[in-house]
């Protein structure tokens, strides 16, 4: 029994918080877990701009219902969903995640969740548990699954590397050579023929 493991923002949606950066002209929130694999360190250095700037969750939603699927990932997932088990693993929030999922047919998303003030100020946010991506694997392997990963930044190489198979997909230069072991694909024809290789072997 297999279970697909994959991340969301950068394979199979753009990046929340660059679209947001873009979007509120605020550079400094463009960096993500492709820059820094510290997750807790990024979220306080976002939570700090947005209150230095006076922004929310409301104005963080406004952008995200805005977002469209990465071309071509909608196709890529139903396909996908034909012949594997398919979980999305991500380090984003509930409170982000419902738009997106919806124009991706509602696949099963395992997120963590923001801690919000009355007045919409984001606080703090709650990991569902440490290292969330290697954990669910691990916990998905204890209970008799075989698991295959793909994903794009340093919070995605503990899955990827636990897996049966793993593949980094539209990765970072950075990443991929100093991971030269693991399998790069630029496009979901590529990573579906890997999945199902693998899924044969």
């Amino acid at each position: 029994m297999y279970i697909t493991c994959l991340d969301v923002e950068g394979v199979l949606v753009p990046e929340i918080w660059v679209a947001f950066a873009e979007a509120r002209n605020l550079p400094e929130l463009k960096k993500t877990t492709r820059e820094e694999p510290d997750y807790d360190k990024l979220m306080k250095y976002r939570l700090d701009i947005l209150k230095e700037h006076g922004l929310g969750l409301k104005e963080i939603q406004e952008t995200i219902e805005t977002i469209e699927p990465l071309p071509g990932a909608r196709a890529f997932l139903d396909e996908l969903r034909t012949f594997s088990q398919v979980i999305l693993i991500s380090d984003t929030f509930t409170e982000f995640a419902a738009p997106l999922m919806k124009k991706l047919g509602w696949p099963t998303l395992f997120c963590n969740s923001l801690e919000v003030a009355e007045n919409g100020v984001i606080t703090g946010h709650k990991m569902r548990v440490q290292q969330t991506k290697l954990t669910t694997v691990k916990a998905l392997q204890s209970i008799g699954f075989e698991t295959i990963a793909s994903g794009d930044s340093y919070n995605d190489l503990g899955m990827i590397r636990a897996s049966k198979a793993g593949f980094l997909f539209r990765s970072t230069d950075k990443i991929k050579a100093e991971n030269p072991d693991i399998p790069a694909y630029e496009t979901y024809g590529e990573l579906l023929d890997a999945i199902k290789k693998a899924m044969k072997d």
